[in-house]
């Protein structure tokens, strides 16, 4: 095949092109990272430099399938950029992807769009959707919209949960950070529990999008996928495990989950009326994530897709701190 993937010099992406090239396809690599395109083009991508942010790609030929791996990931920011950069990106991708006449289109998502200041056990695709909880959620919710909009892409959408591996540099490097610094907020005893996923986990679960077969009369609702290590795990026990890797002793600090948010939104509030608008130490989502479950159904993965998670986290976190990230 002939695979046009953006955010191909980020975590996921990097991860994806070179297996896309192991496997004999070609690949079109899009990012902005000028170090990771010239690395990307040595392993045998072709290569575009260009923010998709801004505007629609550069005349290129033909491809067989798109997959949109770029976005804004943050807890915190300005809500334009998180506009600009999921949601007119990913409208200046489809753009692009039709004019080469992609006849699939993956677009990577998150379960962020359910997320409930509550546990929520085995959720399904077809969960009804609440209130946003940030704009990060907020824009990739109308991103999957313009996605699922796009039938003659023959689309597909993937909500990977908790991506970590070799060269992650956000969730347990922020986890790790956190915890050098101060002590980590311990949220009714540590019940919560989730559900993380292995880089190379959601690379096979692209791959398994990319060769399905065609789906031309499949609505919506049969065109999203929960992606997960499907091993649920307590978040103290996630933390403690990495931090063990490193040699790092954590210090954990009994809070009422009230007291914890109440505290993360008066930040957020002060923060919003900063000059530049730093990131807050904690947000309220952030505290979220401690406090309350969230695991996801794989049942439709399984089914239609034919894939299931392959990488438990004791072997993921062995791949994570032994591994020469790509």
């Amino acid at each position: 095949m002939r695979i046009l993937v953006t955010g191909a010099t980020g975590f996921l992406g990097g991860h994806l092109v070179r297996r896309l090239l192991d496997r004999g396809d070609t690949v079109i690599a899009v990012g902005r990272n000028a170090d990771r395109l010239e690395a990307l083009a040595q392993a045998g991508a072709d290569t575009i430099a260009h923010d998709i942010a801004l505007a629609p790609l550069p005349p290129t030929d033909r491809v067989d399938a798109c997959v949109h791996a770029a976005a804004l990931s943050s807890p915190w920011g300005p809500d334009q950029a998180f506009q600009r950069a999921n949601v007119d990106g990913t409208r200046h991708v489809l753009h692009s992807a039709r004019a080469r006449g992609a006849r699939r289109f993956v677009h990577i998502s998150t379960p962020s769009v359910y997320f409930r200041f509550a546990d929520q056990l085995d959720v399904r695709e077809e969960q009804p959707l609440g209130e946003p909880v940030n704009s990060y959620a907020r824009t990739k919710r109308q991103a999957e919209g313009l996605v699922l909009g796009e039938t003659t892409l023959d689309p597909i959408l993937l909500r990977p949960r908790g991506l970590y591996g070799a060269g992650d540099t956000a969730l347990l490097p922020r986890l790790l950070k956190a915890a050098a610094s101060r002590a980590l907020p311990l949220l009714r005893d540590g019940a919560a529990v989730t559900d993380l996923t292995h880089v190379d986990d959601v690379v096979s679960a692209v791959e398994a999008a990319l060769d399905l077969a065609p789906m031309p009369n499949a609505g919506p609702e049969r065109r999203v996928f929960n992606i997960s290590g499907g091993q649920p795990m307590a978040i103290r026990e996630i933390v403690e495990a990495a931090a063990a890797r490193t040699g790092l002793s954590i210090r954990w600090r009994p809070l009422p989950v009230s007291l914890a948010l109440g505290a993360a939104r008066v930040s957020e509030t002060i923060c919003r009326r900063l000059p530049h608008r730093p990131e807050p130490p904690v947000t309220a989502y952030g505290i979220g994530i401690f406090a309350f479950s969230q695991t996801l159904d794989l049942s439709a993965a399984r089914d239609t897709l034919r894939w299931s998670p392959r990488i438990d986290f004791q072997t993921g976190l062995e791949r994570t701190f032994t591994t020469v990230s790509p």
